[in-house]
């Protein structure tokens, strides 16, 4: 009995963990949602979340850099939307952020330049209590105003279901070549790593105590 009562603690332990991480695998662009990793790059980690505010692996998940070379390019229009699509529904509580770098290539990219944000989900509060967007599928539009060329959009679930305990990272970087669009050098920008700090209250927010109020960790949204 007791084998078997460990035997099942441990599958249920694996289910929940199987349940509570995810991975962004398909980008929708023109209407059209593009084949498992098409013009999202493939991280090497799978569903396992990066966790450290100094890797480089912040900008597009772990191995994610290398995939550039196989991933698709898709040309978009400035003002359209994109759609990110995960293989399950977010699990843990904590916000939605997007971001872009542009790059004379996107596929050699490696993210090393400067990011703007240009969205963030955070909680809705009402009669006491917090509501987080756990959805599958997040989108995002692409400001209408920046100039055309290739760039990475890159999406960022930060899990803070944990307090006490290391947030989580689950990040995917998208391929985009831009079309129309205008001439403004959009600002604030921030360096990945190092956009989100340790200090930041949205990074340590406990979210079970007292939990009015939140602010997305990251620089504010660029706007056009």
């Amino acid at each position: 009995m007791k084998t078997f009562a460990a035997a099942s603690l441990l599958l249920a332990t694996l289910a929940e963990v199987a349940h509570g991480h995810y991975q962004w695998q398909f980008l929708t662009a023109n209407g059209q949602k593009g084949s498992k990793f098409q013009n999202l790059r493939e991280n090497s980690n799978l569903n396992s979340p990066v966790t450290s505010l100094s890797s480089n692996d912040l900008r597009c998940n772990v191995g994610a850099s290398a995939s550039g070379g196989s991933t698709s390019t898709v040309s978009v229009a400035a003002g359209s939307s994109l759609t990110f699509t995960a293989d399950v529904a977010v699990y843990h509580q904590g916000p939605v952020s997007f971001y872009m770098t542009k790059a004379s290539s996107a596929v050699a990219s490696d993210g090393s330049s400067e990011w703007f944000k240009i969205k963030e989900v955070g909680p809705t509060f009402g009669g006491g209590q917090a509501k987080w967007d756990l959805s599958t599928s997040y989108s995002v539009p692409i400001p209408s105003c920046i100039s055309a060329g290739e760039y990475l959009v890159r999406i960022e679930q930060l899990a803070i279901h944990n307090p006490g305990s290391t947030p989580q990272f689950y990040i995917g970087c998208a391929q985009v070549k831009v079309t129309g669009g205008g001439s403004k050098t959009m600002s604030p920008t921030v360096k990945i790593p190092g956009h989100v700090k340790a200090s930041d209250p949205g990074y340590t927010a406990n979210i079970y105590n007292n939990f009015n109020s939140y602010t997305v960790p990251g620089p504010k949204v660029a706007t056009c």
